[in-house]
């Protein structure tokens, strides 16, 4: 435990961020999941809102710096090939 106090502070501080940054990259990782899923079934309207929900989910760990805006723009143009690839089928 920290003596100082604004070093405690700063302690409870990096606790609550990491516990956000966690969370939000769990919700990141549950998202992509959920896309694969839909397009290995190949239900094409269930990938078509996983799709959504996951690319909104990229940009928004992008904004708030959880991952490199070129990883996300790399990962949406993967999700976007697959379900590109879904309709040509």
């Amino acid at each position: 435990m920290a003596n100082i106090k604004s070093s405690a502070k700063r302690a409870s501080l990096i606790e609550r961020a990491t516990a956000k940054n966690r969370a939000a990259k769990s919700l990141l990782k549950t998202n992509a999941k959920k896309f694969n899923a839909a397009v290995a079934e190949g239900d094409k309207d269930a990938a078509e809102s996983a799709y959504k929900t996951a690319v909104k989910t990229v940009d928004r760990a992008a904004t708030k710096k959880l991952i490199h805006k070129n990883k996300a723009a790399r990962r949406k143009s993967a999700m976007t090939k697959k379900l590109d690839g879904m309709t040509s089928e």
